[in-house]
């Protein structure tokens, strides 16, 4: 059998693990970046701003408090120290609140802050280079502006080394973390594969419950689950053998009859005789039919063990059905099959299959065995009741009552055991006693009680009852 491509587990595994990880460590690059950034940024531009207070500082009033020509006090040698920065270039400029140079780098046009407001940094271009420039606004000794730019390139290659240091290593770590990973996923299903090579190399015939591993819940409540359906496998092997042999068993008498009646009709020329050997190869074949239909409904009593699904069952309309199946049988019988108690209107909630099977082998059994001779009127009346025992829950009583002979009490065990017949059930070579045994096995799975009693006169009284709640 050719299997089909798919993918195997521990890549699925891997697969939903490497995508998740692969997007955290994106955007952690990502928050990574912009922090570094942001806080590179913040203290480049404090480093300017604490630069430019510094040269903001020396700006004086040139000849007295009276004039307002303003000048720097610093040679140029001093200027130099002052704004001296080993990677960046830095020009300054300071401006009269009309905008004209008083001192510094004329060329370039900075956005300038309101006066009195905080200080303002903005980016600019000049001489074919990026510049961040910060502009203040001081009162004293007269209103002015004062103007920091430096070239941004050496922070711009600091911020991508910081990236560069920051994203490496994690690309590193989640590297290894991929591989242990495969390593740690490849060691927890090892259990699992074990468990498939137990089970693929396991003989058709080898029902024996695999070995179950212990170091995972999973791989073991798995082993469990194919063990129990081991179990199931092998209750079903050996049912079907049992089937196989009770049907092998039951049949080989009637069949031989069959046989043995065919051959001597054959060896007869005579009709009379043939008719009666077609008479009893009918009744062979209908006692051979009755015993398949019996061990069919108890092997359905092993299946319903499995779970058979609980319905609303109309109790009415179930009794109805079942009796029209046996009205044809009964008249032609001479018994009268009735009902009482009926439209009660209840409804239960059980296995209709089992319910349905309980029903129809004690009307089967009544007409087979409850029906006397001796009686000018046969009557079998199928009874509806709800009743109460002790206090307990409300119960269904479902009863099938004929006016036979009956039995006595000490044999009424025993007919509820299966191969056991009673001298009725001998005297017509019919069946295989098994009637009630089925009963007795359906009433166990539908949680019901089954009682035989004698009928009020004589006859006997076979009770079925269902508990309501």
């Amino acid at each position: 059998m050719n299997r089909i491509k798919l993918p195997s587990l521990s890549n699925q595994l891997l697969k939903s693990l490497y995508v998740p990880l692969f997007v955290t460590w994106i955007f952690g690059t990502l928050v990574v970046v912009v922090v570094a950034s942001y806080f590179t940024e913040q203290a480049y531009d404090r480093a300017l701003l604490d630069d430019a207070y510094s040269v903001a500082s020396h700006v004086a009033n040139k000849n007295s408090k009276n004039t307002q020509e303003l000048v720097i006090n610093l040679s140029a040698n001093e200027m130099t120290t002052l704004l001296f920065d080993q990677s960046e270039i830095i020009y300054f400029q300071v401006l009269n609140i009309d905008g004209s140079l008083i001192a510094g780098h004329p060329g370039f046009e900075a956005a300038l802050p309101e006066q009195g407001t905080a200080p303002k940094f903005s980016n600019l271009e000049f001489q074919d280079k990026n510049f961040r420039t910060v502009a203040i606004y001081r009162s004293q000794p007269a209103p002015f502006f004062l103007v920091m730019a430096q070239t941004s390139d050496f922070r711009a290659a600091l911020i991508k080394r910081l990236a560069l240091f920051s994203i490496v290593p994690q690309l590193l770590f989640l590297a290894l973390l991929a591989m242990f990973l495969k390593g740690v996923i490849k060691k927890e299903l090892a259990p699992l594969l074990d468990l498939e090579n137990a089970v693929e190399t396991r003989a058709v015939i080898d029902l024996t419950p695999v070995g179950v591993d212990t170091r995972t819940k999973d791989v073991h409540d798995l082993g469990t689950a194919i063990n129990r359906l081991f179990f199931r496998i092998e209750d079903g092997v050996r049912l079907l053998r049992e089937f196989s042999g009770n049907v092998a068993h039951e049949l080989r008498t009637p069949l031989a009859g069959i046989r043995a009646q065919t051959e001597y009709g054959l060896s007869n020329k005579n009709p009379e005789i043939w008719y009666q050997q077609l008479q009893g190869i009918s009744k062979s074949e209908l006692r051979a039919s009755h015993m398949v239909e019996q061990l069919l409904a108890l092997s359905l009593t092993n299946e319903a063990k499995a779970g058979l699904i609980n319905e609303d069952i109309d109790v009415d309309e179930l009794v109805k059905e079942a009796v029209m199946r046996f009205l044809h049988r009964a008249d032609s019988l001479g018994v009268d099959l009735g009902v009482k108690g009926y439209e009660l209107g209840v409804k239960i909630k059980t296995q209709r299959s089992l319910l349905e099977g309980a029903l129809n082998n004690l009307i089967d059994n009544a007409l087979r065995y409850g029906v006397s001779e001796i009686e000018s009127f046969n009557q079998i009346t199928i009874e509806i009741e709800k009743t109460q025992h002790s206090n307990q829950p409300n119960f269904l009583e479902i009863s099938v009552v004929d006016n036979g002979k009956g039995i006595t009490d000490e044999f009424k065990h025993q007919v509820m055991r299966r191969r056991t017949q009673g001298q009725a059930g001998l005297n017509l070579g019919a069946g295989a006693g098994l009637g009630l045994a089925i009963v007795v096995e359906y009433a166990k799975l539908l949680k019901a009680e089954f009682i035989l009693q004698d009928n009020t006169g004589s006859g006997l009284k076979a009770v079925l009852r269902l508990p309501l709640e």
